[in-house]
């Protein structure tokens, strides 16, 4: 069996030369503020265009399977601390073909996304200063998140800390004046009741078909989740880190997501042009008639994309830095110097240029094919982190029980579940046009990768 190629001690060779910089406060809020992203602030209004009020329970459902798959990588990156997380665990458990794919799925993924996310500030910033140049703003965010992620952990730990205090600031704020304004105790405000929800075509009004589109939008709106996993290697205590982190996460995904998504749609009428035009936050904020709402949210939404486009590049750097220390890539990635992998990271930053000339170059075709090849990808990321759940826990309980600080609840009748929902929404994807073609192309890029891991596996074992 190829699994048994790969028996290794729990502290694998990624953890030895990277430092442990990360303080408990930075992966506290590292863990609290990756739940808040640029997808829950303006990805969600598509969601709630196509669902209506029963948004909520799209988010509701996809959010207890996020829930459950935290869970099992929370119990393995306890078990086995390593800045490669569900890669290195999908090594441990399936094979090394299994560990190349996942890893280098989830980089191609997260460098696409930095190239993404930096071209969204650039809009908002030529917003407010028009006249200057999109691509010399993302320039300018690729060199400061670059020298970030260059210089030591901790400033990385840093960045993110306040980037995530700022957005756990902002949306519990919205919160506390949603439900003030929904329970009418709010100033110049009416209650609106149960109107918004049961008018305008009911809960469902595009019925299930509506549920399903924002039952997709949902689940990929989770993404971002993974890098607490990864940035909890480099912590002073990556046990004490992870399952903290993951512990938090029942309430956190209820209160952030849910919980807004709730507080949005009893607000506003779920068909407002507003919703999808202005982002569901500011439509909302702006129906309660505060001043200098929208701008006051455009400043949140860019902090968003700034906080993913400098985690995303850490993530990026960290998965590749570990799938090259398991000889699974070139080994000018492994470079290690002051703590920090800087080869790895100045890799993962040039993708990032990459895209934004591609964006430019054929804005009509090759940008959009890259965001279908990567659609699907945290999908992908989810299985291989059930089934090497599924494996390694009975070999963790076989040959070191106390390693099992975090445990998966109901195991594997839950783990099974969790799988059981992941072909679901693979088959909901197949039915969706839309969502077709990212399924199709993130297949074929994970069958591509999943045979050169293979080949590359062979060659090795030659050698």
């Amino acid at each position: 069996m190829p699994s048994t190629t790969v028996e290794t001690p729990p502290q694998t060779t990624d953890d030895v030369s990277l430092s442990h910089g990360l303080k408990q406060r930075h992966l506290s809020m590292i863990a609290l503020g990756g739940v808040i992203g640029a997808g829950l602030f303006v990805g969600s209004g598509a969601g709630i265009a196509a669902a209506g009020p029963s948004i909520v329970i799209a988010y509701a459902v996809s959010g207890l399977l996020v829930m459950l798959v935290m869970r099992m990588l929370g119990e393995m990156s306890a078990a086995y601390p390593s800045s490669g997380s569900f890669s290195a665990h999908a090594e441990r458990a399936i094979g090394p073909w299994a560990g190349f794919t996942a890893g280098w799925s989830f980089w191609v993924l997260l460098c696409t996304a930095v190239g993404l996310e930096g071209i969204g500030a650039a809009k908002i910033v030529t917003g407010w200063l028009p006249g200057t140049p999109e691509w010399a703003w993302v320039a300018l965010f690729m060199v400061v998140f670059c020298a970030t992620n260059l210089a030591a952990v901790k400033n990385f730990g840093e960045f993110e800390f306040w980037f995530a205090a700022l957005k756990v600031g902002a949306i519990s704020l919205f919160l506390v004046l949603g439900v003030l304004a929904i329970t009418g105790v709010l100033p110049g405000t009416d209650s609106p009741g149960a109107s918004n929800l049961t008018g305008e075509g009911g809960f469902l009004p595009d019925g299930s078909e509506g549920l399903v589109i924002g039952l997709l939008a949902s689940v990929f709106a989770y993404g971002g989740l993974e890098t607490v996993t990864i940035a909890a290697a480099e912590s002073e205590n990556p046990v004490k880190g992870v399952a903290s982190a993951v512990r938090t996460a029942m309430w956190r995904i209820a209160l952030f997501y849910v919980g807004s998504m709730a507080v949005i749609v009893t607000l506003v009428p779920w068909d407002s042009k507003e919703v999808v035009e202005k982002g569901p936050y500011v439509a909302a904020l702006d129906h309660l008639g505060i001043p200098g709402a929208a701008q006051l949210m455009k400043v949140v939404v860019l902090v968003a994309l700034l906080s993913a486009m400098n985690a995303n590049i850490y993530g990026a750097s960290r998965i590749g830095y570990s799938l090259v220390e398991r000889g699974q890539g070139p080994k000018a990635l492994g470079r290690v110097s002051g703590g920090v992998p800087r080869v790895a990271v100045l890799a993962s930053s040039v993708f990032g240029f990459v895209c934004v000339v591609l964006s430019y170059w054929r804005p009509n075709d090759v940008f959009p094919w890259l965001l279908n090849m990567i659609g699907a990808v945290i999908l992908v990321v989810w299985i291989f982190i059930a089934v090497s759940q599924l494996r390694l826990r009975r070999r963790v309980e076989r040959e070191a029980p106390e390693k099992l600080v975090v445990r998966m609840w109901a195991f594997p009748a839950l783990t099974w579940v969790a799988l059981a929902g992941m072909a679901a929404i693979f088959v909901l994807m197949a039915r969706e046009p839309d969502t077709r073609v990212q399924l199709y192309s993130t297949g074929g890029m994970t069958l591509l990768l999943a045979a050169v891991g293979y080949a590359w596996q062979r060659a090795r074992a030659r050698h």
